[in-house]
């Protein structure tokens, strides 16, 4: 599972057996959520939480959404 984007002490993760609909993994600390990446006319989406605040939850889709085109790019590059 590669980490594809490091930003604020959060690591966004592909992993490369995963399934559809694109998404990330993203960690902090000892808590991840799950994003779906949607599209370029789709939002993304928080779809899962395990062990993270609120706030962190928020800050990690603030960043998935920053870097939506480059993360759905990279989730093509693994997943073809």
């Amino acid at each position: 599972m590669p980490t594809v984007l490091r930003k604020d002490g959060f690591a966004v993760r592909i992993y490369f057996n995963d399934h559809r609909p694109p998404h990330v993994h993203v960690f902090k600390g000892g808590g991840q959520v799950k994003i779906s990446l949607g599209s370029e006319t789709e939002s993304t989406e928080l779809v899962q939480v395990e062990g993270m605040s609120d706030k962190d939850a928020a800050k990690a889709l603030e960043i998935v959404s920053e870097h939506q085109l480059e993360l759905v790019q990279r989730w093509e590059e693994i997943h073809g």
